[in-house]
């Protein structure tokens, strides 16, 4: 399997590009990966920012429905949705002024990875980053 992101910007996105991660997909639902993904990230000193329809709190954070209600700045996207729905988060990222894009484990869109690369964005596809960021 190919995945896109090599060594470089998998450590520049988990330790230069900010502090603040908007997962897309990010519920109370304990069991999903989103949730547990999302306690690494803090545990890693991330601030976390759930996105949801629900617009639920979790970990403590307060939740948004879209990337475009969240009122301050995200430095990644961390996208946890179909990747038949993928391509059009990553489309939102680059217009919420998203540092960076971050595909999970499965989530592959290669059209949408090339427009997020294009638009100047450091982009991550089918990895993830709980497992990379303790490798650092």
């Amino acid at each position: 399997m190919t995945t896109y992101g090599d060594d470089e910007t998998v450590r520049r996105i988990l330790t230069a590009t900010g502090d603040t991660w908007a997962v897309v997909g990010l519920s109370n639902n304990t069991a999903r990966a989103a949730y547990g993904v999302a306690r690494v990230l803090q545990r890693y000193g991330k601030r976390i920012v759930p996105v949801h329809p629900k617009a639920e709190t979790v970990l403590g954070e307060p939740g948004y429905a879209t990337l475009a209600d969240i009122p301050f700045e995200v430095d990644v996207v961390d996208v946890f949705v179909n990747s038949e729905h993928a391509g059009v988060v990553a489309d939102e990222a680059v217009a919420a002024g998203a540092k960076a894009v971050w595909f999970q484990l499965g989530v592959i869109d290669e059209a949408a990875y090339e427009r997020t690369r294009a638009a100047g964005l450091d982009m991550v596809m089918d990895k993830c980053p709980a497992i990379e960021i303790p490798l650092l």
